[in-house]
């Protein structure tokens, strides 16, 4: 393991139900794609790239045996028995890793199946080297139907999330977009994660606020642009879940 990775741990938000994907008795990230459960494909890139079981929590919630079972042990499990959105999700993911662990990757179950470690770990190390309080990994996907954008201001550092429902016509053409990835500052998200709003018409608590939370607090915040925009990809339709393994197959066997 590489030592900056030793005191690093890793939050996979793996909650959810999966309504819009129609699962009533199968969590969603164990709908399987090229025969294999979703979710066990970063658990793999993860461990690939040298991080242990034991620095992995997953946060699980509906049908959490069925997960547990299926991914089996040496991961740190933790139950978020209230689902209150992925902020939240986030924060019972932090309070059960190791004391020691100074930063955490925040990163969901359902829509990492395609990443490669090597992105992540650009990530990780702009995170640790520029010691922020919290990094975000964006990418330009192809299909920006439904997705907010990441809003950069004069000097292309300083950005702010801006959610589909809040998009002015001038912004449709950014092409830039939240995977929802994060790199955070553990003391920094604990002092923080209850300065956020909920999200407005719903009791959830979202991660992108933390950026307008860093904004607001003028705290030390930057991303990194997926060099491939493929390696993002969510799973939220049977469409998308078609699509998806159709993918796989398609790495695995060759176009």
């Amino acid at each position: 393991m590489k030592p900056e990775l030793e005191n690093f741990g890793v939050v996979i938000l793996a909650a959810g139900q999966g309504k819009r994907l129609g699962c009533v008795d199968l969590p969603k990230v164990l709908h399987e794609i090229n025969e294999k459960p979703i979710i066990s494909y970063i658990l793999e890139e993860l461990e690939k790239g040298g991080l242990a079981k034991s620095q992995i929590c997953l946060v699980v919630g509906f049908k959490a045996e069925s997960v547990k079972e299926k991914i089996g042990s040496g991961y740190i499990y933790a139950l978020q028995a209230e689902r209150l959105g992925t902020a939240h999700a986030a924060l019972i993911g932090e309070e059960a890793l190791p004391a020691d662990f100074n930063n955490f990757l925040a990163i969901n179950g359902d829509d990492s199946a395609f990443y490669k470690f090597n992105s992540l770990a650009e990530l990780i190390n702009m995170h640790l080297e520029n010691n922020n309080d919290i990094s975000i990994l964006t990418c330009e996907p192809d299909d920006l139907s439904g997705l907010g954008r990441i809003v950069r201001w004069y000097n292309s550092e300083v950005f702010e999330i801006v959610e589909k429902e809040n998009l002015m016509p001038e912004m449709e053409k950014i092409r830039e977009i939240n995977t929802n990835t994060f790199c955070f500052k553990r003391e920094w998200f604990k002092n923080h994660y209850y300065n956020l709003r909920p999200i407005a018409g719903l009791e959830e608590y979202g991660l992108p606020s933390f950026v307008g939370e860093a904004l607001a607090s003028n705290s030390k915040f930057s991303a990194v642009k997926l060099k491939n925009a493929n390696e993002w990809f969510g799973i939220n339709t049977s469409e998308q879940l078609a699509e998806a393994d159709k993918r796989k197959r398609e790495q695995f066997y060759g176009a």
